[in-house]
């Protein structure tokens, strides 16, 4: 993952190793693998300073460590419910922007062409421009990778054809003396031993937090794809919050020892629970192992050829597509096809900070919108001989002496008070005397703006002789109303509790509404 992040191999490693044992010990999941993925690759390649440079590694350390913070502080806040805000096609546009994003960026180590142009579409376009530029050894490696890995994949060697595959390319290059195909060794020296730890560079920290809450952002989101699909052994489902807070650990721990970003892996958790994991210390046997590649193994990780590492990519960004999900998000309207596609466009086209952000601006303007327009006010018709009332549509317009019940659906907060007060039956002069009792049983909170609209309502009853008369009012509302003086206004007489028995307050509020009509027709009687 580290050539993929644009920045040392070792980095990669450092990661696995670090962020395994440390999600190991403590993610809430028991399976869980938390180690570098793509998507989180991809984001930390288009950061800008950060690269395979000296300086590049202080900047890596630095926003690996401020992600794991923000992972920490959001976990320990048990802010993993924000993740259901975040809607299926936003994330759908996301991934497979990030599949795209994967192949195009393997495009100089799968041709041997490296193009200067600016950004990854333009470089991709400059490349196809320039085949007769490829190194053709550099293409066949990558090539032949490409073609093992799905030749083998369908043997019994499952997963494990990849390594085949790399060891198998990286091997025949080194024993054919193709000098022109690039390997490990020519981008960074792999160390054989294991990284001392660093601390980070505050004076970066600055620039780096934007990138650093992107990055949080999609560790949430695909961690918690694992946590909701992957029970622990003992069949109960992790705690979404409590792995974040794990997450933020290992993150804290690889930045520490020089490695790159970590989350949790969807691909590598597979693998583990169809080898038959059970406990924690898979995790920590795959992390002791790595130990074991450094230490002994170093010099041959050096002989692997970079474009056996991008065609790996280039299989991973085409397994990442996913072309079933764009189908069914097409399917369901213009709305969230609009939206997958704008999410697409903007993670392709530009930083990918900017589009998760974007991603997540997206998905929090679309709940408000939903929820603000799911009000919806129904009338219930009662009748003595049937203990069942009827819903019905509202009238358009009150009637005189009309005695109407409306119960409601939905928030009534903020954005959806104009919304229920669009569905109010119109009071006219023809709505003498006419009686409304608003249901509000199961409300929580309303606000200024709702309790506008019920007293803006309850004095065009009053216009014309009528009565505002609610049911089912929770002691929080009550307060509310209380406390902005719309209580007075309404009369303490007309605003009824909600009980433990459903209905109960209805029925005191009919009995009220009685009242109110026996009291306005012995009214009338003395006019007359």
């Amino acid at each position: 993952m580290g050539v993929l992040a644009g920045v040392s191999p070792v980095s990669g490693l450092y990661g696995y190793l670090f962020g395994t044992l440390a999600g190991a010990l403590a993610t809430s999941s028991v399976l869980m693998s938390v180690q570098g993925t793509a998507a989180l690759a991809v984001l930390v390649s288009d950061v800008p300073g950060v690269d395979a440079s000296s300086e590049g590694l202080a900047a890596l350390i630095t926003l690996t460590i401020i992600t794991g913070l923000i992972m920490l502080v959001v976990g320990l806040a048990r802010g993993g419910s924000v993740v259901r805000f975040v809607p299926n096609s936003v994330v759908t546009g996301f991934v497979n922007a990030v599949a795209v994003t994967i192949v195009l960026s393997q495009l100089s180590e799968l041709t041997g062409y490296r193009s200067a142009s600016g950004n990854r579409i333009a470089r991709a376009l400059d490349t196809v421009g320039n085949v007769a530029a490829f190194d053709w050894p550099t293409v066949a490696a990558s090539a032949a990778t490409i073609v093992l890995i799905f030749a083998l994949g369908r043997t019994r060697l499952g997963a494990f054809g990849m390594v085949v595959a790399i060891v198998g390319v990286s091997a025949a290059v080194a024993i054919g003396g193709l000098d022109s195909v690039r390997q490990v060794g020519d981008v960074a020296e792999i160390p054989s031993s294991l990284p001392a730890p660093r601390v980070p560079d505050l004076s970066l920290a600055l620039g780096l937090v934007l990138p650093a809450l992107s990055l949080a952002f999609v560790a949430l989101v695909q961690g918690a794809a694992i946590s909701q699909s992957t029970p622990n052994p003992d069949g109960v489902y992790p705690d979404v919050s409590g792995d974040f807070r794990g997450q933020g650990v290992a993150n804290l721990v690889s930045g520490t020892f020089q490695g790159m970003p970590v989350g949790g892996s969807m691909s590598a958790t597979g693998l583990l629970t169809a080898a038959g994991a059970r406990t924690r210390w898979a995790n920590v046997t795959a992390a002791l192992v790595m130990v074991l590649v450094i230490v002994l193994f170093s010099g041959a990780a050096s002989l692997i050829a970079m474009p056996a590492l991008a065609g790996l990519l280039t299989v991973v960004g085409i397994r990442t597509f996913r072309i079933d999900n764009v189908v069914m998000v097409w399917r369901t309207g213009a709305t969230q096809a609009l939206v997958m596609a704008v999410t697409f466009v903007l993670t392709i086209a530009v930083p990918l900070q900017f589009a998760v952000l974007t991603g997540v601006g997206i998905s929090i303007a679309l709940f408000v919108v939903r929820q603000s327009n799911k009000v919806i006010v129904r009338r219930w018709v009662l009748d003595p001989d049937d203990p069942y009332p009827k819903e019905v549509a509202p009238p358009d317009e009150l009637e005189a002496d009309d005695v109407v019940v409306l119960t409601t659906y939905g928030s009534l907060f903020f954005a959806s008070a104009p919304v229920f007060e669009g569905q109010l039956p119109k009071v006219t002069e023809a709505s003498r005397r006419a009686v409304v009792v608003i249901r509000l049983r199961g409300k929580e909170d309303l606000g200024s703006t709702f309790i506008s609209v019920i007293t803006r309502y309850r004095r065009e009853l009053a216009s014309v002789g009528g009565q505002l008369v609610l049911a089912g009012v929770g002691r929080r509302i009550e307060r509310q109303l209380r406390d902005t003086g719309a209580l007075a206004e309404l009369g303490e007489d007309n605003v009824f509790l909600a009980t433990d028995s459903v209905g109960e307050s209805l029925s005191r509020a009919l009995r009220r509404v009685d009242t109110l009509r026996l009291s306005s027709g012995d009214d009338e009687a003395e006019a007359t």
